[in-house]
């Protein structure tokens, strides 16, 4: 069953933690809680870890700015789309490669957000180490998580960067430098070390959205072959591929589908609700509406453009369309049923009795449009609630890391470390569930690599993993020629407003070729 995630009352401690203010270390919120005694209560504790979970939900779906629609748009399987090439510049930028300003917005967003998050994870690792509360073991253990987590995404996606562990009791203590990455990595393995010795698991989960042992052994993995150590990702793959507990679906579609959420295959996943009955009096724009607005803005465009209620879909806003390249590239792997539950073509569409204005299509109206819709994470009817008006009231949940992206990181692990039988059948695994054959068993090193990267192309479509590979891989300047890509888009800017508040930062710290 789908859990509510609800805002509550720790977030107002960390207010003043995302600003350089003096108000912050010298006045005390008339909304807040003596922090002295707040931690003394395990409901107060629990109330806290609850709060972490419900910024991570804001990150990756505060609208125009989502960290799941950010990863996405430097990728080759996914183009910015919306209704011309100024529909929310911000994004557009990002996915034209050659604008991309320190100022944007989207960016700016994401890295606040998840300092906001480790801000908060921060206050309760400091309040509560010291104590004996019987659920404090538990409590590290997902704040260290959640922690881990948000910097693990943020390094990936700007290099070194400012590594918070404490709260700052001054105005004077917010200045902090940068670190380098392999510092993060090393902090980010600490956390994760402590979590998987304090995370039950899945199967021992009192509530299906928090995180569990299984999910930290395969963040741990993923960072390790990040970093290159791949003989030392193996163990932590091992020990979940062992688990019963996490398996994959057992057909593509249901592994992002309403009907499986929290499943089997969700490693960590973030859950929304479409029960709230929002409409355009009471949805909060930038607010937490518990909806996935995003599922809105990434549907097919409206506007007479798109016919898509003869396949179960609702119409959007038009962001997020699948690019060519990654239509060609299903059918060039004869991957069907996999196509089928990922994306559309537009020949697709009509012989299934929708349409497409081909005068919107040929004069530019669907921008950035290349003959394809998607069908993850999809507008779909099924998704949402008459309850309110239905495209404000999506309850489609995100799955931030599953058990297919986990097998083929394994598969990547074990060819790295010469061990290509076993790399074949993690592969295999994926790819049979997606209705194709084993690769040939003579199949190894560089070749059996291009498999796996194929493969990961095609799995994970528009979950926003793709840009970060090609990065990691030195591939980035080979797929992604003549889109406007350079080696500067490799990493985000720093925001110029971390840069301006930060007083142990200075416009030398900027990423280069900003």
């Amino acid at each position: 069953m789908k859990k509510i995630i609800i805002a509550m009352v720790t977030i107002l401690f960390i207010g003043g933690v995302t600003a350089c203010s003096e108000d912050f270390t010298t006045n005390p919120r008339e909304d807040g809680e003596d922090l002295e005694t707040f931690f003394l209560e395990e409901e107060n504790v629990d109330a806290a870890i609850i709060g972490i979970y419900d910024l991570m939900q804001h990150t990756y779906s505060v609208d125009w700015h989502s960290a799941f629609l950010v990863k996405q748009l430097p990728g080759d399987d996914m183009n910015a789309a919306g209704g011309n090439s100024g529909d929310q510049p911000q994004l557009q930028d990002i996915d034209d490669y050659a604008n991309v300003s320190t100022s944007n917005q989207s960016i700016e967003s994401v890295w606040n957000l998840f300092y906001r998050t480790i801000s908060l994870s921060n206050l309760v690792i400091e309040n509560i180490k010291e104590s004996d509360l019987s659920n404090k073991e538990l409590a590290l253990a997902e704040a260290k998580f959640l922690r881990a987590w948000s910097y693990f995404e943020l390094t990936t996606m700007f290099g070194d960067v400012p590594l918070r562990l404490t709260i700052p009791s001054t105005a004077d203590e917010f200045g902090i430098a940068k670190s380098p990455r392999a510092d993060i990595y090393t902090q980010v393995k600490a956390d994760l070390t402590d979590a998987i010795a304090g995370l039950p698991d899945k199967t021992a989960l009192t509530e299906d959205f928090r995180v569990s042992k299984g999910a930290a052994q395969a963040l741990m993995g993923k960072v390790l072959v990040f970093e290159g150590l791949y003989g030392e990702a193996i163990p932590f793959f091992e020990a979940v591929i062992s688990n019963p507990a996490h398996d994959l679906e057992d057909n593509p579609e249901d592994a992002w589908s309403i009907n499986h959420e929290f499943g089997k295959e969700s490693l960590f996943e973030i859950g929304f609700i479409s029960t709230t009955g929002r409409d355009w009096g009471n949805f909060a724009w930038g607010g937490r509406n518990e909806n996935n607005i995003h599922i809105q803005l990434m549907g097919p465009r409206g506007d007479g453009i798109f016919d898509v209620s003869p396949v179960g879909l609702i119409n959007g806003w038009g962001f997020n369309l699948p690019t060519a390249k990654l239509l060609n590239a299903f059918d060039a792997a004869g991957d069907t049923d996999r196509k089928l539950a990922t994306v559309m073509t537009e020949e697709e569409l009509i012989a299934a009795g929708g349409s497409v204005d081909e005068s919107a299509a040929t004069g530019g109206s669907i921008w950035d449009y290349e003959g394809g819709i998607r069908i993850k994470y999809a507008t779909k009817e099924e998704d949402t609630s008459a309850d309110g008006v239905k495209e404000l009231n999506y309850g489609t949940n995100y799955r931030l890391y599953r058990y297919a992206e986990m097998l083929l990181l394994a598969a990547e692990a074990y060819n790295k470390d010469n061990k290509d039988a076993e790399a074949r059948t993690e592969l295999n695994k994926v790819r049979n569930r997606a209705g194709l054959p084993d690769v040939d068993a003579s199949l190894a090193g560089d070749d059996l690599f291009e498999a796996i990267v194929n493969e990961k192309f095609l799995e994970l479509a528009h979950e926003g993993q793709r840009f970060w590979d090609l990065v990691r891989w030195g591939k980035a300047a080979t797929e992604l020629a003549g889109t406007g890509y350079t080696s500067k888009n490799d990493l985000f800017p720093i925001p110029e407003t971390e840069i301006e508040k930060n007083s142990e930062l200075t416009q030398a710290d900027q990423n280069p070729g900003y």
